[in-house]
């Protein structure tokens, strides 16, 4: 392929119905979907794409059956645990970084967030970015009252950009959406304007090897013109 991306973003959709599919408990269906994350992360690696954004939670999720999000939650801190814990040193490549309103947690949870970060901090090879409690036009909306506080007037897309959740990140060059859905819910409705998408007609859980090849072929094939 004549070209790889440097940056790209997921959308993993289809956990439950993957559960549902398998007559599996939705506790089992989760843990794979989050399973999957590290096997995408195993294959950016090998591919040389040095980062990767992920949907992980957004604030629609919060209006899901209470005792779903509590399985999620349990979920998400046992895997946070194995990252602040974790001595791998193939770990110690990875910056992890989370990105929303998670200020809406629970504490402990936004404890165990912040220490993932501090524990990363310092990795520079590869970047994971975990969009929780995210909402693109929430995220907006919250740049927007950053400005204001600020005092911002004349805002150009510079000033805008560095009030986002994502200031500092590279857009993503290549969004994916599994499931068969094609649209993208407001995932980084602003940093996704020039983004080449792709979509799988797999259910998140079932997404292979060859998938992700497939969808790196397909943007090496492609010519971005950014408008021009």
């Amino acid at each position: 392929m004549d070209k790889k991306p440097n940056h790209i973003a997921i959308v993993p959709d289809g956990n439950r119905r993957w559960g549902e599919l398998h007559s599996v408990s939705k506790q089992e269906a989760y843990a794979t979907g989050i399973n999957k994350i590290r096997d995408v992360l195993k294959w950016c690696k090998e591919e040389n794409v040095h980062m990767l954004t992920m949907w992980g939670f957004s604030t629609d999720n919060f209006s899901r059956d209470h005792e779903e999000i509590k399985i999620l939650f349990e979920l998400f801190k046992i895997h946070l645990k194995k990252v602040i814990e974790g001595s791998n040193e193939d770990k110690k490549k990875v910056r992890v970084r989370f990105l929303g309103r998670t200020h809406l947690f629970p504490k402990e949870f936004q404890e165990l967030i912040r220490a993932a970060e501090n524990q990363t901090k310092d990795n520079s090879e590869y970047q994971l970015n975990l969009l929780l409690a995210y909402g693109g036009r929430e995220e907006i909306l919250d740049a927007v009252n950053a400005l204001i506080k600020d005092g911002k007037t004349n805002v150009d897309e510079k000033t805008f950009s560095e009030h986002l959740y994502t200031r500092g990140i590279p857009d993503p060059d290549l969004v994916i959406r599994t499931s068969g859905e094609q649209r993208l819910s407001g995932l980084l409705p602003w940093q996704s304007t020039y983004s080449e998408l792709y979509f799988v007609n797999k259910l998140w859980p079932d997404l292979s090897r060859e998938d992700f090849t497939a969808a790196l072929q397909e943007y090496g094939r492609r010519m971005r013109r950014f408008g021009k």
